[in-house]
């Protein structure tokens, strides 16, 4: 027996046989595979034909993008195309189409590019620790750089301009589709239906509200009782409409309330009624706490005191919901003595 076995581990086989055990050669690095040049990197004309090819496609797409906006404002919002029994709005797949062949075609372009143009040879490079040396940064940045030399980037114009255009092209649908956004709010939020001699109603069932109605510790969600009239003429009109009025109304005990200066004839009996808008971005508001007379925002836990004039005592709310003068009419249901006397809603930089 050599010398080299004798020096081997002996391991206990089933049997309870010793046995020696060989160790194996470790498997050699196989390298990397001669690289074999495509036909662009050998013939020009090849190279010229692909990159014509690539900037072709990344002018479509900065011209569907172009024609997306186009049929924003040139298809009637409510036209529709037909295909069989399908169905469907022709602006929105218009745009559908459009945007999403824009997209297609520069993904499809940079995939053609990377695989065609840029510089594809293999290399292989050692794990290294993860925090880097003063000169492996240096190293990271000549990489860089040498990475943007071997793209062509700089080098082939054309593909540079299509694809700066394609993609600075991709920014104009952004800007155009904001109109669907709506128009500013302007001064539409100064005003709301609400007027003197408006009855409070319920916005459930729209009966109007009796003081006797209301129980201390009850709160109810309410509307005006003019809203009717303009749902016949305007659904969008509407629906606007009742956002911006939408109230809550609460009986607290007439003890417990501190009045702010101003507002001593703005209640009857405790009975209060507030904006159901959120003074921080306009969240409709009515989770409350009968024991601390306190009203959550759902949305961001701004937090208003109702029985101290619905001061903001917690959260990102910056002043108090508006409060809306409550009186009493000939038939003993709650009206409203005048309209609110400031904007509601969320804050905006138009109030001034």
């Amino acid at each position: 027996m050599s010398d080299e076995k004798a020096n081997l581990p002996a391991v206990s086989g089933d049997q309870g046989h010793s046995s020696q055990v060989v160790l194996a050669e470790p498997i050699p690095d196989p390298g990397i595979e001669p690289h074999e040049q495509r036909i662009q990197d050998i013939d020009p004309k090849a190279a010229d034909r692909v990159e014509r090819q690539v900037s072709t496609m990344f002018g479509l797409a900065g011209l569907l993008t172009v024609g997306s906006c186009v049929a924003y404002f040139a298809i009637p919002r409510d036209s529709t195309l037909e295909f069989g029994p399908l169905t469907g709005n022709a602006n929105n797949l218009t745009l559908g189409v459009t945007l999403g062949l824009a997209l297609f075609l520069i993904g499809a372009g940079a995939i053609q590019w990377a695989k065609k143009l840029m510089v594809d040879t293999e290399i292989a490079e050692d794990r290294h620790d993860a925090h880097s040396t003063p000169a492996q940064k240096a190293d990271i940045i000549e990489g860089f750089q040498e990475g943007v030399a071997e793209s062509g980037f700089t080098r082939r114009k054309m593909i540079r301009r299509s694809l700066i255009a394609a993609m600075g092209l991709l920014g104009l649908p952004t800007i155009v589709f904001l109109r669907d956004l709506g128009p500013l709010p302007g001064r539409s939020l100064y005003t709301t239906i609400w007027a003197k001699g408006i009855r409070v109603v319920n916005d459930v069932t729209l009966r109007p509200i009796k003081p006797s109605d209301l129980v201390v510790g009850q709160l109810v969600n309410a509307a005006p009782a003019n809203l009717a009239p303009i749902e016949e003429e305007s659904a969008v009109e509407y629906q606007n409409e009742k956002a911006k009025a939408a109230v809550i109304v609460v009986r607290i005990a007439p003890d417990k309330i501190r009045t702010p200066a101003g507002r001593e004839n703005w209640g009857i009996d405790g009975i209060l009624c507030y904006s159901k808008i959120c003074t921080h971005v306009g969240c409709p508001i009515s989770l409350y706490e009968q024991t601390t007379h306190h009203v959550l925002c759902p949305c961001h836990q701004s937090t208003f005191d109702l029985a101290d004039g619905a001061k903001v005592i917690f959260g990102p709310a910056a002043r108090p919901l508006p409060q809306l003068p409550l009186a009493v009419d000939a038939e003993g249901y709650l009206v409203a003595q005048s309209g609110f006397n400031e904007p509601v809603g969320a804050s905006f930089w138009e109030r001034g």
